[in-house]
């Protein structure tokens, strides 16, 4: 028998449930697990109260549980910091109203299906209605795999989208549809809903994990071990939180500055001329109810133009994509759309890269401004979002491939990003919501165009790029990257995307580390990395855009293994890339625009009040940082960190590193074997072989690299480099059974070059000191594991200096 439930008509219009009732057999030693995700309040929180008022009905506990996951697209430290301080508040407001909760963080050690768990125990399951992904699916998945009852409830409309019935794909349709549903809710106050005084105070189930302590945790180490991307580092002027949104909207309102919006509104240069609340929306940190009636109460042209915004261009977003699932692909656009679109697939246009568009390195400044805003400040101005949206569509080769990318990079880098809004304003630029313009312009069609040139002739660009190039905090820090291989590299790139100022040292001539090239007259060797794989999803978009640009070519050689006397095909994991035309092309290309101090060896560190002061080996004084990062081998790290943090030097010495000697050797002929490169675990000499010349964009002679064993190099390691060339010259030519008669042949020692993983950190970073180290012997081996560390250890930079700032929201 199910239990019958009366909720009061403006929360029981919210709910997505064909029946309000309970099954009975659901009820003994149960609770209402509210299961919150995007509505981060206490307050004016349908859902809650949904919550409260069935678990008050029934004579049962009311329990909160949220979870913040790895899976969710895009996740990246900027997302979790805003998330997790929002969490921070919506604690200690359910706190105030004895409402118990927990709060779990996936990440290394602390990872599991707690929620089926927790949902298999209640009476009832409250969560909040948001009909995007991943969050759509999610819920599907939770009602198949539980039999418990799952309610859904929109948080995010003054008009719920249960009241609608299709989805409008213009603005105008829906303002007339809904115009009385919406008188009639905007004035009303919000009841208040009380948790039952017989209820169980705080109440919280048995648990299958511990809880994080929002108060006391320190979010930027919990953070680092969380399996996100690590490069988009946290906002330090958009805190996350009920209490910094409201004190957002409260500085727009009793300032006047809502009372001029419809003035200010289009000027991209005037960070006081918008609200700045979208990214609080998103995660319902703000009562959208609350500030539609605050909004509502004042008059004047202005908070009616930001009340439209609001209610109509927003929650028509949010109807749309309930009523259309299919709102991430061009099926959503409207036919006349998508057919002027097909017809001008051919015309001319310019393909960049991931990468490229990411960075916002086109050759137009005005939108690498627009991009940058995103990249660093996570935010981009609505008066230019259909300006950088339209101009995709002349850097993609079609319809489907621009709205990828736009989803793409704003939904990584925004902070409202994944929102039904960031879809509409997304969907808008290639013509839905909108209507066919005439005359047809080249790659657009007749979707309206907005060409940036014509935007920009109307705004000061100037200011506005001075505007999205503030630092992210009131006091930037200066760092020293020490070491210009790959780790230190793209630490060194992250950071000085996020305006922070980067200063890199190394001791050698060239950069890229053991991903190098050498020449050696006319010839070229790769006799460091051989190749790499990729298999970390994080990677992919910046190896496809290095791929499409020609940086790298997958190497399709014959890979072989020797053992026992055995050939058999060398197991893949992966695409094998290299550079081109050598792999020390990856490490140039990361350096580009940065500060590099080439031949330069940093001898020690002094202490400088709160600062480091770097000297060369020469005695040469190098300036002075706040931050100091090594991004060398960690016996090189250790040696450098001992004298001034020797805890810290002790955990960095713990990896074990062991050298290589390779060989490269220049051949007339090639010899008799039909493959291109072999491993060889049983030689006792040689633990790899590589005809060079097979791989792509390579000269036409026949260069190969040797390298040896690890066991065999330590032994050998203060040998006279000729003798070690023939030694392995003479292994090789063992293995190919032949003379090879090498017209050129000289050994290179790699002192550190294979790392025993000893670190499960991705990278090591001392806060208060201000000292951190990477490389591929912490968290990982290989090319694949240095380009993961020194982007943990940039992410490590980046979030504890969001939390260490004292710069407070605007």
């Amino acid at each position: 028998m199910d239990v019958p439930l009366l909720l009061p008509p403006h929360l029981s219009e919210r709910v997505l449930r064909p029946t309000l009732s309970v099954p009975a057999a659901n009820l003994h030693g149960r609770y209402v697990l509210y299961w919150a995700r995007t509505a981060l309040r206490a307050h004016e929180n349908p859902a809650l109260d949904v919550a409260v008022l069935v678990a008050s009905a029934l004579g049962i506990p009311i329990f909160v549980y949220h979870a913040l996951a790895e899976r969710y697209p895009f996740a990246s430290d900027r997302h979790h910091m805003f998330i997790m301080e929002g969490a921070r508040d919506f604690s200690a407001e359910l706190a105030a109203r004895n409402i118990g909760t927990a709060f779990h963080l996936e990440r290394d050690g602390h990872r599991g299906a707690h929620l089926m768990t927790l949902a298999a125990d209640a009476a009832l399951v409250v969560t909040e209605l948001m009909p995007v992904a991943p969050l759509r699916e999610w819920t599907a998945a939770l009602v198949t795999a539980t039999a418990t009852p799952v309610w859904q409830v929109d948080t995010a409309c003054v008009v719920p989208v249960t009241l609608t019935t299709t989805g409008y794909d213009r603005a105008f349709a829906y303002r007339d549809a809904t115009k009385r549903l919406r008188q009639e809710r905007v004035p009303r106050p919000w009841p208040q809903v009380h948790v039952a005084e017989s209820s169980p105070r705080h109440f919280v189930p048995s648990l299958p994990f511990k809880p994080v302590d929002l108060v006391d945790a320190n979010f930027a180490e919990l953070i680092a071990q969380c399996r996100i991307d690590h490069s988009v580092g946290p906002v330090a002027d958009t805190r996350g939180g009920s209490g910094a949104g409201y004190a957002r909207w409260r500085a727009f309102v009793d300032s006047g500055r809502i009372d001029r919006y419809d003035r200010t509104r289009n000027d991209p240069a005037r960070i006081d001329g918008v609200s700045r609340l979208s990214a609080y929306l998103h995660y319902g940190m703000v009562s959208p109810f609350r500030v539609a009636r605050e909004a509502a109460g004042r008059p004047g042209e202005g908070a009616a133009k930001w009340l439209d915004e609001l209610l109509v261009w927003r929650e028509v977003a949010y109807t749309f994509c309930y009523h259309r699932a299919d709102h991430a692909t061009v099926q959503a656009l409207p036919q006349w759309a998508r057919d002027t679109l097909a017809r001008h697939e051919r015309d001319a246009r310019t393909p960049l890269d991931w990468e490229r568009l990411a960075r916002g390195r086109t050759a137009d400044d005005f939108w690498n401004a627009m991009q940058h805003s995103l990249l660093a400040h996570g935010e981009l101005h609505n008066s230019v979002r259909m300006t950088w949206g339209k101009a995709v569509a002349g850097w993609t080769r079609d319809a489907p491939e621009t709205l990828a990318t736009l989803i793409d990079l704003n939904h990584r880098y925004a902070l409202d990003g994944r929102d039904p809004s960031s879809f509409g304003g997304i969907l808008w630029c290639l013509g839905q919501f909108d209507r066919a313009f005439t005359p047809e312009t080249p790659v657009l069609g007749t979707v309206r165009s907005r060409p940036s040139d014509a935007h920009a002739a109307r705004i000061n660009v100037g200011a506005y790029k001075r505007h999205v190039q503030r630092p992210l905090h009131a006091h930037p820090a200066s760092v020293a990257v020490i070491g210009a291989g790959l780790a230190g590299l793209i630490c060194a790139r992250t950071l000085a995307d996020h305006h922070v100022p980067v200063t890199v040292f190394e001791k050698s001539r060239g950069l890229g580390g053991r991903c190098a090239t050498r020449r050696e007259g006319p010839w070229r060797f790769d006799h460091g990395a051989q190749y790499f794989t990729v298999r970390d999803a994080r990677l992919a978009p910046l190896v496809n855009a290095w791929s499409e640009r020609g940086l790298i070519a997958p190497w399709n050689g014959s890979i072989v293994t020797f053992e026992a006397g055995t050939e058999r095909p060398a197991p893949s994991h992966g695409e094998r890339w290299v550079g081109v035309p050598g792999m020390g092309e990856v490490g140039k290309h990361l350096g580009d625009g940065l500060d590099v101090r080439l031949d330069t060896t940093v001898s020690h560190l002094l202490r400088e009040g709160l600062q480091w002061r770097l000297v060369a080996d020469t005695g040469a004084d190098l300036g002075v940082f706040d931050a100091v990062l090594t991004a060398v081998p960690s016996p090189q790290a250790q040696a450098l960190l001992a004298p001034v943090a020797p805890a810290l030097a002790e955990h960095v010495g713990a990896a074990v590193m062991y050298p290589t000697w390779a060989t490269m050797l220049v051949l007339t002929d090639r010899p008799a074997v039909r493959w291109d490169g072999a491993f060889l675990p049983d030689d006792p000499v040689l633990s790899w072989v590589c005809r060079d010349a097979s791989k792509p964009s390579r000269d036409k002679h026949e260069t190969w690299v040797l390298h040896a064993s690890r066991e065999w190099s330590a032994v050998h390691l203060e040998e006279d480099p000729d003798a070690i060339s023939l030694a392995m010259t003479a292994s090789f030519e063992r293995l190919v059974a032949g003379a090879v008669a090498p017209v050129h042949r000289v050994a290179h020692r790699w002192r550190y070059a294979l790392a025993d993983l000893v670190h499960k950190e991705a990278s090591i970073y001392h806060p208060l000191a201000c000292l951190g180290a990477a490389g591929d012997w912490c968290g990982g081996p290989r090319i694949e594991g240095a380009l993961l560390s020194g982007l943990a250890l940039a992410g490590q930079v980046l979030a504890h200096a969001h939390v260490q700032s004292d710069q407070r929201p605007v």
